[in-house]
């Protein structure tokens, strides 16, 4: 068993963290306040290749796998996890184009979103239809050769600035089966998109899009009618513990800056680390958060090495973020007052990671799939 990562994956997440550093971290407060990217921000991450990550260097990707996928966005997330978002779904969505899309498709859709010229959205959660996905109500009206789409897709990560996205409708009976996925352009008038206000994570613009009645071909059904769905929750088991990192790289930010205060900050004379008050806590959420990182990346490599890792991700996604929860937090507190405020990074890298225990599935919905998974679906809720 090896703990250590590779020669070139380290090279990565050095190169990846002095981006991450010099042109992501810096503005981090003003993306915040201004609930917007700037508009150098996605082409600088296009030109360090983060957009292609899992797509094949026949299309334009560096084709890296799972765990230095992971490694990429919690660097990424380090620096503000709002960034993280837009390289998180070009890896999930490019993978599941890359397992389910013909060699046209492959051709046409692949080398755009490697090169950041298509910005990509999971257009799956519907109001009524977040953890119930199976039983989403968008529709695709068969219209000649093709289909329209329409109804409402929401909570849509960069759904306002997304040119393209990997949208689910049903076309059959209720279920599972009855979904298809369709991968589409989203600058059209009949895609209205309307951004949500939201507490953490505001530059990613999470948003609401509504379809009436969008027009979709046969040749943008991604591997056939009635497969949407068993696509797409292939994808959710990897895709969870990528959240998880996110998350873990917030916190970690948050905690060196702690140990830095904790070091230089002075009371009653000495470094107010000599006080187990606050020298103890740290060490406890250091451990936690070193031990949820652990398991996060034994899901990535068991992924990589073809081995089942739905326990293991759905562990660590109920599990990394409620941990980077409480790290942030006692980061923030080792501050004292000047943590409580938003002039500096601890408030808004905990706001962000509220959002990242939501994504892709709340603790109790993970749990219940580790839950299956342990005792079986005939013996578990």
């Amino acid at each position: 068993m090896h703990f250590e990562f590779t020669a070139d994956q380290l090279e990565l997440a050095k190169r990846v963290q002095a981006f991450a550093q010099e042109q992501v971290a810096p503005g981090a407060a003003a993306r915040d306040q201004a609930s917007q990217y700037e508009e150098k921000l996605l082409p600088a991450m296009a030109a360090e290749g983060l957009f292609g990550l899992r797509i094949g260097t026949e299309y334009g990707g560096t084709d890296r796998d799972a765990v230095t996928t992971g490694l990429v966005l919690e660097e990424l997330a380090a620096g503000d996890v709002a960034v993280g978002y837009p390289v998180l779904n070009a890896a999930l969505i490019g993978g599941v184009l890359h397992a389910n899309a013909n060699q046209t498709q492959k051709t046409s859709w692949l080398p755009p979103i490697a090169a950041g010229e298509a910005i990509v959205a999971l257009c799956l959660t519907e109001p009524e239809h977040g953890t119930d996905a199976a039983h989403i109500q968008m529709t695709a009206e068969p219209d000649g050769d093709g289909w329209r789409l329409t109804g409402e897709k929401t909570s849509i990560m960069i759904g306002a600035y997304a040119t393209h996205g990997l949208i689910f409708a049903r076309t059959g009976d209720e279920g599972a089966t009855g979904i298809t996925a369709f991968y589409a352009a989203l600058d059209d008038p009949r895609v209205t998109r309307t951004s949500m206000n939201d507490l953490g994570s505001r530059a990613a613009r999470r948003s609401r899009l509504v379809f009436d009645g969008l027009p979709v071909g046969a040749g943008e059904v991604v591997g056939g009618p009635g497969l949407g769905f068993v696509q797409v929750m292939r994808g959710f088991d990897y895709s969870r513990a990528l959240i998880s990192l996110m998350a873990l790289g917030a916190a970690g930010a948050s905690l060196r800056e702690a140990y830095e205060r904790a070091g230089s900050r002075q009371a009653f004379g000495q470094p107010i680390g000599k006080f187990q008050g606050v020298s103890f806590p740290l060490a406890e959420q250091a451990t936690l958060v070193h031990a949820a990182r652990l398991l996060t990346y034994e899901a990535l490599w068991r992924n990589d090495a073809g081995l089942r890792h739905r326990a293991e991700a759905n562990m660590a996604k109920w599990w990394a973020p409620k941990v980077a929860m409480e790290a942030a937090n006692q980061a923030l507190i080792t501050f004292g007052h000047e943590g409580y405020s938003e002039d500096a990074p601890l408030a808004r890298r905990l706001r962000d990671i509220i959002g990242l225990q939501l994504a892709d599935g709340t603790e109790n919905a993970t749990k219940l799939v580790v839950t299956r998974e342990l005792l079986g679906r005939d013996s578990a809720p």
